[in-house]
């Protein structure tokens, strides 16, 4: 029995499917100046990139991994919770350590310095604020993650109608 994947669902495994690249490469490939890999190399050991970037494709394989394999189907109440959670935890990182420092200085002091040193020859369309201002690269991974939750979210939603609906028939 093939599984029909929804539309919403195809959007979620492509905007995991990015972030995953994003982890991979963020601090490893070169990409222009969507990042400066020899300024992140001067600030980080290369064990120390290595480690956080082990850490940031693991969360995302076994997102992906449990979207993939509930994909076209019910999703057991564990999953649909860890799938929401999981993800929200990790913009909350996000938030705390770029958007809250960025917009209202709480913690910038400690952050300018070092934001400066890695990502201050990286593109950036917003004002710097408060000494820091969070990069274009960053800035998309921050507002792709958003939507897959709230796609997540949706499909959580959705799905438990449309399984309820089709099964009344």
């Amino acid at each position: 029995m093939q599984k029909e994947l929804l539309f919403a669902e195809k959007l979620l495994i492509g905007g995991y499917t990015a972030i995953l690249l994003f982890m991979i490469v963020q601090d490893l490939v070169p990409l222009g100046r969507l990042n400066d890999v020899a300024a992140i190399t001067s600030e980080r050991s290369m064990n120390e990139i290595l480690i956080v970037t082990l850490i940031g494709v693991v969360q995302i394989v076994l997102l992906m991994a449990g979207l993939l394999f509930f994909a076209g189907k019910k999703y057991p109440i564990w999953a649909r919770i860890w799938l929401i959670v999981h993800p929200s935890c990790i913009l909350l990182g996000a938030v705390m350590s770029w958007w809250i420092p960025y917009l209202f200085g709480i913690g910038a002091e400690e952050k300018v310095e070092g934001y400066t040193a890695m990502f201050g020859n990286t593109h950036a369309f917003l004002p710097v604020i408060n000494g820091i201002v969070p990069n274009t690269l960053h800035t998309m991974f921050h507002l792709l993650l958003l939507v897959c939750i709230l796609l997540t979210v949706y499909l959580v939603v959705t799905k438990r109608k449309r399984i309820s609906a089709i099964s009344t028939y």
